[in-house]
């Protein structure tokens, strides 16, 4: 074992009915061929999307991070309220500052400012005009991830005179975020802003074949006259249902490179919002809020194992696919231990069938192992040093 290596690797069986969790340009269900058959698939991002959102629940504000195109507009409220300046010259100093770090910014069209309907419907088409020029918003051409403490430390070195680029990009690497260190940061305007992701999150595809089917629906119209038996509306929804295999992993080194703090609780909280979040997509038709069948939860000291081999030939059953799913799960692991990889340092288990892996537990207790874990493996490195 190398302890310079520390993976924790998550392993989830679960069970998705009827739904359309995430789906293609087409609103088809997405799928992936594989092992010669189609299966469901829900993509890695609408799962970290998922993981994201359920982070408010345990974090606060100032400890998360934004994804945007606005963030001119966010740097200039700061500024705003630590100076004392007016809302255009904040603006403008904002858009100096993220030009000065290599970003590019794409002028506001008009009419893209907010405004009501109510407005927009009674202004007259000079006051309209006006208007838009004046809600124009210029944003960055590309998404950048920043969290709620980078954007204040930005706009207290701003305010300070400190606006050179590599004292911004200084005052950015001082304040690490372990959102963007979980899930990484692309910055090809400015590569001293990129950061690598120490988490990886697999696209999660079904342990059997599936087939896309179809609800033909109608909606009653609650007003139509007497003697319209027509209905109000018409219209096809693509679903299907699925057992699922979805692995990810972290590289606990890496978040000790980035200088997180707590990494044991952001290990942990990663873990829970795997486990508990999911994707929205078409969820209030559905109503396909799951719960995993079983959780198998590694710590590694060598490398990252993703155990989707297990599934490459489909699951046949007319039983269910759940059990099944588990069982195979069980068997590949303990063959890729005999053959392959050494067994995992520390393994943890939720659900029925994991005997063979693990003791299985309550999730609460796991994920407070988990958390011990992390920081015993972490002392006994620096304990080393």
């Amino acid at each position: 074992m190398d302890a310079k290596r520390l993976f924790v690797d998550f392993h989830v069986i679960q069970t998705v009915p009827p739904s359309c969790v995430n789906r293609d340009d087409t609103g088809s269900p997405k799928t992936a061929t594989y092992g010669g058959v189609t299966r469901a698939r829900v993509s890695s991002q609408a799962w970290k999307h998922a993981m994201r959102e359920y982070f408010k629940l345990s974090w606060g504000e100032g400890d998360l991070a934004v994804r945007s195109r606005r963030i001119i507009q966010e740097l200039a409220e700061e500024i705003k309220r630590k100076s004392g300046m007016d809302s255009p010259e904040a603006l403008e100093v904002s858009k100096k500052a993220l030009l000065d770090l290599g970003f590019v910014i794409q002028k506001g069209k008009e009419g893209e400012g907010e405004e009501s309907k109510e407005e927009r419907t009674t202004k007259s088409s000079k006051a309209k005009k006006k208007q838009g020029k004046n809600n124009a918003e210029d944003k960055l051409t590309t998404l950048f991830f920043v969290s709620r403490a980078q954007i204040s430390a930005l706009a207290d070195s701003i305010v300070k005179g400190h606006t050179k680029s590599e004292e911004l990009v200084c005052v950015l690497k001082e304040h690490p975020n372990f959102e963007i260190a979980l899930f990484g940061r692309m910055a090809a305007s400015n590569h001293a802003l990129k950061c690598d992701a120490a988490s990886q999150v697999a696209h999660s595809i079904s342990t059997h074949e599936v087939r896309t089917e179809f609800d033909y629906f109608t909606a009653v119209d609650d007003l139509s006259t007497e003697g319209n038996l027509g209905a109000g509306h018409l219209g096809i929804v693509e679903f299907n249902s699925s057992t699922m295999y979805r692995y990810a992993t972290i590289n606990v080194r890496e978040l000790e490179r980035q200088q997180i703090g707590e990494i044991d609780r952001v290990v942990r909280s990663f873990a829970e919002a795997f486990i508990y979040s999911m994707p929205t997509g078409s969820q209030n038709p559905f109503a396909n809020r799951t719960v995993p069948d079983a959780v198998y939860i590694t710590i590694r000291e060598d490398q990252p194992v993703n155990l989707c081999g297990a599934f490459e030939e489909a699951i046949n059953s007319s039983n269910g696919y759940s059990k099944p799913s588990i069982l195979r799960l069980v068997e590949y692991a303990n063959k890729s231990y005999q053959n392959f990889v050494e067994a995992p340092k520390y393994a943890l288990g939720t659900g029925e069938g994991l005997e063979k892996l693990c003791v299985a537990q309550p999730m609460k207790n796991n994920l407070d192992l988990l958390g011990s874990y992390v920081r015993e493996l972490l002392h006994d490195t620096e304990a080393v040093k």
